[in-house]
C-alpha cells in the first residue's frame, strides 16, 4: 500500500506543476519546495542539535508557538526548525525570529522523507494537529526518532476509523505519543488500539492567553472609540458583511463599528465602504486625522486584528456562512460576547461556547439585529455573556505545560 501511496504523491506533484502555471498560490507551493534541500544543506550543520516542528499553515503555527517558546527556554542549545505545508503559513512566517530555520515540507514521498531526515537529523519531531504524513513518519520510525502529535482532535468520519483506512491507521502507530484535545478523541483512538495518548487540551488556549500579557494599545483605536461602546467584526466575508451593512445603515445607536475583512483587496474594500451610509474611514486613510467623528472604521491591512479586539464590547467573527469560521478564541480571551454565522461544526471551541451561551450564532438579519440591540442595551447581559468566554479560555489553558512535562519525564531531549 505504501508503494501505491508513493506513486499517488508523485502524480499529485506532476499535476501541481501544471496547475501552478495558472494559480499563484499553487505556484508558491511548487516553487518554494524547489529550494528546501539546498536550504537545509546550507543552513544546518552536523554540530546542530535540531528540534523539528511541522505545521500545516498559519493557524497550526500559532497552535504550536507556545510549545516552541517553552522548548527554546528549556533547551537553549537546541536549534528549532519549523516547516510549513501551505504558502499562507510559510510566506508570512518565513522570517520569524522564534525559529532558527524555516522552510517548506517536501511532498511526502519515500525519497523526500529519507533525504530530509538525513539532512536535518532531528532529535525530536512535533507534528501539530492534523499533520499525519505516512512516508515521513515511517522514515522517522526507522531512525528511531521520537515523534509527538499535539493538539490533535479526531472524529469517527476520519479515514483512520473506516474499515478501509488500515494504511492511515498504521501511520498513527508511528507516533511516540499523541496529545489530544478531548476525551472523545481518546476513545476513538482506543477503538483502533492506539493507547499512547493523553488529553492535554488545545495549545491555542495558551497562545491566546499570552495576548493578555501584551501591550494591546493602539493610538488610532483610542482616538476612534474614546468612551463609546464598540462593535468589532473580524475576518468577515461578503455574507457576514451583508448583515453588518444593513444593521449599521439602519441603527440609531451610538455604537462605533470596526470591520476587518478577510479580503483586503482595494476593489472589495472600496465596495464595502461605498455600501455603508454612515460616516466611514479606512485605516489607510487615518494618518493624523481626527477619527472620532467617524462611525465606521474599515481595517484594510493585516496583523493588528488581535489588538483591535481588545477594544471591543461586542465581537463578531466571520466565516460562519459556509467559508469556514475564523478564530473565535482571540476575541473570547478579552471577555466579550461573540456573534457568528450558523455553520460552526468542526470548531470545538465554538461549539462549546455556543452551548455555554458565550457565542451566539445567527442565520439572518431577523436574529442578528435584535441580539446586537440587546447586547448594546443590556449591559449586565453583555458582561455576563462575555465572562463565559473569558472563563472558558482561562480554564482550558495549560496544554503546552503538559507536553513539555512529558518531554522532560521521558528524557526525549
Amino acid at each position: 500500500m505504501h508503494n501505491i501511496y508513493n506513486i499517488v504523491i508523485y502524480l499529485v506533484s506532476f499535476f501541481l506543476k501544471g496547475i501552478a502555471l495558472f494559480n499563484s498560490k499553487i505556484a508558491l507551493f511548487v516553487k518554494g519546495r524547489k529550494n528546501t534541500f539546498s536550504y537545509l544543506q546550507e543552513k544546518i550543520s552536523n554540530e546542530d542539535t535540531v528540534i523539528w516542528i511541522h505545521t500545516a499553515s498559519l493557524g497550526e503555527y500559532e497552535q504550536g508557538l507556545p510549545i516552541i517558546e517553552k522548548l527554546k527556554v528549556n533547551y537553549p542549545n537546541h536549534k528549532i526548525l519549523v516547516t510549513f505545508f501551505s504558502p499562507s503559513g510559510y510566506e508570512i512566517k518565513k522570517n520569524t525570529s522564534i525559529a532558527d530555520f524555516v522552510c517548506y515540507l517536501p511532498l511526502d514521498t519515500k525519497y523526500n522523507a529519507k533525504k530530509f531526515i538525513e539532512l536535518v537529523n532531528p532529535q525530536l519531531v512535533i507534528f501539530v494537529k492534523y499533520e499525519i504524513w505516512p512516508s515521513f513518519l515511517k522514515a522517522l520510525n526507522v531512525k528511531q526518532v521520537p515523534v509527538l502529535l499535539t493538539s490533535a482532535i479526531f472524529n469517527k468520519k476520519q479515514l483512520f476509523f473506516k474499515w478501509y483506512g488500515g494504511f492511515m491507521r498504521n501511520s498513527l502507530s508511528y507516533f511516540t505519543h499523541i496529545f489530544v484535545q478531548d476525551q472523545k478523541s481518546i476513545q476513538l483512538l482506543n477503538s483502533i488500539d492506539i493507547k499512547n495518548t493523553t488529553v492535554s487540551g488545545d495549545t491555542r488556549f495558551d497562545r491566546v492567553s499570552e495576548i493578555l500579557t501584551n501591550d494591546n494599545s493602539l493610538d488610532f483605536m483610542d482616538s476612534f472609540r474614546q468612551k463609546n461602546l464598540c462593535f468589532i467584526a473580524g475576518s468577515t466575508w461578503p455574507q457576514d458583511e451583508n448583515l453588518l451593512i444593513q444593521y449599521i445603515n439602519s441603527s440609531t445607536t451610538s455604537l462605533k463599528y470596526v470591520i476587518a475583512p478577510h479580503n483586503i483587496k482595494p476593489t472589495h474594500i472600496q465596495e464595502l465602504k461605498e455600501a455603508i451610509s454612515k460616516k466611514c474611514i479606512l485605516y489607510s486613510e487615518v494618518n493624523n486625522k481626527d477619527i472620532f467623528s467617524y462611525d465606521v472604521l474599515i481595517i484594510d491591512t493585516i496583523g493588528i486584528l488581535t489588538k483591535i479586539y481588545s477594544y471591543a464590547n461586542i465581537g463578531y467573527v466571520g466565516g460562519g456562512f459556509a467559508t469556514g469560521l475564523h478564530n473565535t478564541l482571540e476575541p473570547a480571551v478579552f471577555g466579550i460576547p461573540i456573534i457568528i454565522g450558523p455553520q460552526f461544526d468542526g470548531f470545538k471551541e465554538a461549539k462549546d461556547l455556543v452551548d455555554k451561551k458565550g457565542i451566539i450564532p445567527v442565520t439572518s438579519a431577523s436574529d442578528f439585529n435584535p441580539i446586537v440591540d440587546k447586547l448594546y442595551m443590556d449591559k449586565e447581559f453583555c458582561k455576563a455573556t462575555g465572562a463565559i468566554n473569558k472563563d472558558y479560555v482561562s480554564i482550558n489553558t495549560g496544554a503546552s505545560n503538559i507536553i513539555l512535562d512529558y518531554i522532560k519525564q521521558q528524557t526525549l531531549l
